[in-house]
């Protein structure tokens, strides 16, 4: 079917034709006809470690949790589409993570090193923490002191107070009657009620005129949430970490804080959600997790599928709290709290307010990735440069160039028109080359250039032994007709031994080697392809063509 001459032909320009559309379809997408690696058009490379301050952790344990997060940094990598990464573990605890033509790094090390710890808690209401709050007020005065508290609202403020204004007023509650009702632009409004502190507590003198953290919380419109001014948020925020005052929070409750700000006229808070501490679910069950934009409200909503297990979990649960709250919590932090209408099975959704649906997307990015056994820390981090790539792109553009202009010399010079033929072979064999890189989604690195300049070579001497094999058969007085097709056939074991050889080579790279030695087993494997097929195929037509027109007792220049 493929013998006669037209039917070549036809051969030829369909490989070439797929070939220069797959070249094509990648300029389109990346604006360069291959993907480039890191060496050749910058990227990130970073170096992370398992975060164990304390060093509690044993070897076997670290060597365990970087195993696992090799997985799910890969998972979560192949998800935000870089090509030919590499996640690589050295030692036992430690990964190379090496990211080629990253635009937004920032993004790029969030996603790679968020924990991703989802939760689902019910919302308890404020009065279970009411009478806390006192206690929490004496357990702070007791352990800090006055001194101490004062101290502490500068070193947060940044300066000292305004003014007319004393650390006791920063403290201990501000009048939000007068505040107008102007809501910030992408923010959401409440109103506030109020905080219910018990005044039956007793105080000291000191304790009295110091009461540093009741009257920092405000009550939300909502059940189980409390509000803090932007401004007191640090200072909250290390009192609740206090070890004694821990201890004097119900056992049976935790605080959270809430994932966006909320305004009421022109300041704003955060919410601090009261929830109980344990989850009755957590993302360990969650199969799926979809970003999508809520057409009723316009904002980013992520859609979650739980497994059967958690269907039933969460079935069973929101049955028996219809009308109260469940708080999704992500990294110790509320995304949300809706109110249970109804009883819910295993799909639902996060709402993220205000959030982009770039931010929607990395969050279901990360939930469908998977939870990060242990918090990573990065030690080392590099940025390669586009300039380093172009350097190195236009160096082996020069290398890539004098090869070939010596090999196109040589051949010319040594075998004349028949050079001409080979050197016609060659060029389609580039295009089928870059083709299969293309087609492949394979991304070029300076080793993979190497290996395109060896497969090259590789090429040439196939057509040396075809050459040789023919001349020695003209020596031998054959016709010229007969000298080619002796010749073809004599080379044919010469050349499926050296380049099924090489192939196996290629393939024990690729399957053992990592990173740039995968890159050149790669192009090293589609150039033997490619050299097979020009050697034996392209190279016979254009002698078919060539010996068309002559006569039996005609002579070639070889």
């Amino acid at each position: 079917m493929f013998t006669s001459l037209r039917a070549r032909i036809v051969v030829i320009l369909a490989v070439v034709a797929v070939s220069g559309w797959y070249l094509y379809q990648n300029h389109q997408q990346t604006g360069s006809p291959l993907k480039l690696g890191l060496d050749l058009q910058g990227g990130m490379h970073m170096v992370l470690e398992v975060d164990d301050p304390d060093g509690t952790m044993s070897l076997e344990a670290r060597s365990d949790a970087i195993d696992r997060a090799q997985r799910i940094i890969r998972n979560r990598i192949d998800e935000l589409g870089v090509e030919e990464p590499l996640v690589q573990k050295v030692g036992q605890d430690r990964l190379i993570v090496e990211l080629a033509g990253i635009d937004d790094e920032d993004r790029a090390k969030e996603i790679v090193g968020q924990t991703a710890l989802l939760e689902w808690k019910l919302v308890r209401p404020t009065s279970t923490a009411q009478a806390a709050l006192p206690r929490v007020d004496q357990v702070v005065v007791a352990t800090l002191g006055a001194d101490s508290i004062r101290a502490l609202g500068r070193e947060v403020e940044g300066d000292a107070p305004a003014p007319g204004e004393s650390v006791e007023d920063l403290l201990f509650g501000r009048d939000i009657e007068d505040l107008e009702q102007v809501p910030e632009e992408g923010v959401e409004e409440v109103e506030l009620e109020e905080p219910q502190v018990d005044d039956e507590i007793e105080l000291t003198a000191e304790e009295s005129d110091l009461r540093p953290f009741t009257s920092l919380l405000l009550e939300g419109m909502d059940e189980g949430e409390f509000l803090v001014a932007t401004e007191d948020y640090e200072l909250v925020r290390r009192y609740l970490e206090m070890e004694e005052v821990q201890t004097v929070i119900p056992r049976e409750i935790s605080f959270h804080w809430g994932w966006e700000p909320v305004a009421v006229g022109a300041r704003t808070y955060r919410r601090l959600f009261v929830l109980e501490r344990e989850a009755f679910l957590t993302g360990e069950m969650l199969e799926d997790a979809q970003s999508q934009r809520d057409q009723q409200f316009n904002q980013a909503i992520v859609q979650f599928e739980l497994s059967r297990a958690g269907g039933r979990i969460f079935s069973d649960l929101t049955g028996r709290h219809i009308g109260e709250r469940i708080a999704i919590v992500l990294d110790q932090e509320v995304v949300s709290a809706p109110v249970v209408r109804s009883r819910i099975g295993a799909r639902g959704q996060i709402e993220l307010g205000q959030a982009s649906m770039e931010e929607a997307r990395d969050l279901a990015l990360v939930l469908r990735a998977g939870a990060l056994p242990a918090p990573l820390r990065i030690m080392e981090e590099r940025t390669v440069g586009p300039s380093l790539g172009q350097d190195s792109i236009d160096q082996g553009r020069i290398a890539g160039i004098i090869g070939l202009l010596m090999v196109v010399l040589i051949m010319i010079a040594y075998y004349r028109f028949t050079g001409v033929l080979a050197i016609a072979a060659l060029s389609v064999y580039v295009v089928l080359v870059m083709g299969g890189l293309a087609g492949l989604n394979a991304t070029l690195t300076l080793p993979g250039i190497a290996g395109l300049i060896l497969s090259i070579g590789m090429a040439v001497d196939a057509n040396v032994l075809i050459f040789e094999r023919i001349r020695e058969e003209l020596d031998a007085g054959r016709a010229i007709r007969t000298a080619v097709d002796e010749g073809f056939a004599h080379a044919l074991s010469a050349i499926v031994d050296a380049n099924v050889t090489t192939l196996i080579t290629a393939l024990i790279l690729f399957q053992f080697g990592t990173g740039p030695v995968r890159g050149f087993a790669v192009t090293l494997s589609i150039g033997i392809m490619a050299s097979f097929f020009t050697a034996l195929y392209v190279t016979r037509t254009l002698y078919l063509i060539y010996l068309r027109g002559k006569k039996a007792t005609d002579t070639i220049s070889i």
